[in-house]
């Protein structure tokens, strides 16, 4: 489930019986690439990683890499939930057993309640209560001036050593943090950062895409490091809030934060060690 939305997996992971287990797949949830970081992981594919002249080629290639980033994610779920299984939420793995209840015609009205009010407006409302707010937060730091630049921009310059040392730079690191609210903001903010805009903006074309982002320094390691650290970082606040209401512990909603933020870092700093050691 978390691949169409974080927040649904973890709700879903109520039916989990064992509450060491249901907590191991609530926090290693967020490695499963959800609908909001698919534009970003596809947009860059498209843009960096289709460099041939053949459609066939341009259409293949991107979809390979963005398999393979779903490939590495899962990867890490399970290396995650081992290393988790063994440390801090150690314990007797429960044994699993499948009963099969007397076949029952679906109640439509049931169906209907549980899909649309008990997940869908469930979730919804808490993206709501979370991403109103936040829309005022993006709006004021960019468009509030210090000197000549706007917070954003400052603030962007900042992170950016730190950036730097994991192949990435303050405005796209800036980007994330503005986009805690919802993943699907990433490279809108990032795009009204490098232009300057004071709003988000969409880009028309992918080829419009590839040229700010050229003209902004980007290259591979760059690309690379950036589908890397939107597959790993930490969850979206509604995934968060909903980590909070299922665990009801502040506790665990700052490990779930912590565990992918730090696993992020250190998977972009070893490609970005690798990559300078090479080239």
């Amino acid at each position: 489930m978390g691949f169409g939305c974080n927040a649904a997996g973890i709700i879903g992971c109520r039916i989990i019986d064992s509450p060491r287990e249901k907590m191991i797949a609530i926090l290693t949830n967020n490695f499963v690439p959800c609908n909001g970081r698919f534009p970003t992981l596809i947009a860059i594919s498209t843009v960096f990683f289709a460099v041939s002249s053949s459609n066939a080629l341009n259409s293949i290639i991107p979809a390979v890499s963005v398999t393979l980033m779903i490939i590495i994610g899962i990867s890490i779920t399970l290396l995650v939930s081992y290393l988790l299984s063994k440390t801090i939420l150690k314990g007797i793995s429960s044994t699993f057993t499948l009963e099969l209840p007397p076949y029952r015609a679906p109640k439509i009205g049931r169906v209907l309640y549980s899909s649309l009010i008990d997940r869908t407006i469930f979730v919804l409302s808490r993206a709501v209560v979370i991403a109103a707010p936040a829309g005022v937060i993006t709006w004021l730091i960019s468009n509030i001036m210090i000197g000549d630049l706007s917070i954003l921009t400052h603030v962007s310059n900042f992170l950016n050593p730190f950036a730097k040392l994991i192949g990435l730079d303050g405005f796209i690191l800036m980007a994330f943090i503005v986009g805690l609210p919802a993943n699907e903001i990433v490279l809108p903010v990032l795009l009204m950062a490098y232009l300057s805009t004071g709003s988000l903006i969409e880009f028309s074309s992918i080829q419009e895409l590839k040229n700010i982002l050229l003209n902004n320094g980007w290259t591979y390691l760059t690309a690379l490091n950036t589908m890397l650290f939107s597959l790993l970082h930490w969850p979206c606040s509604t995934a968060l809030l909903t980590i909070k209401k299922e665990t009801g512990s502040w506790k665990w909603t700052i490990v779930a934060f912590v565990i992918p933020t730090v696993i992020a870092v250190v998977v972009c700093f070893i490609t970005t060690v690798i990559y300078n050691l090479i080239f």
